[in-house]
């Protein structure tokens, strides 16, 4: 009998905001994407691993995690 297992991440941007990057100090858009890491049997997701949000700027590049509700209190547009 063969069980296929393993990790999928899906990774959705949920959108871009205008703010200050912490690390160049230039004020640029700002992308706030979702990663959501899932254990997956017979290439079906079942179980939530891992969430994470992150931000990135598209000035420099810098890419950092920020917190749930942070990602939440941002007003996408």
């Amino acid at each position: 009998m063969f069980f296929i297992f393993g990790l999928r991440t899906k990774v959705t941007r949920s959108g871009v905001v205008t703010r200050v990057c912490r690390h160049c100090g230039n004020q640029a858009a700002q992308v706030i994407t979702r990663r959501a890491t899932k254990f997956s049997l017979f290439f079906v997701p079942l179980i939530p691993v891992r969430t994470r949000w992150t931000q990135q700027c598209t000035f420099c590049g810098a890419e950092y995690d920020i917190s749930r509700a942070e990602a939440e209190r941002l007003p996408v547009g």
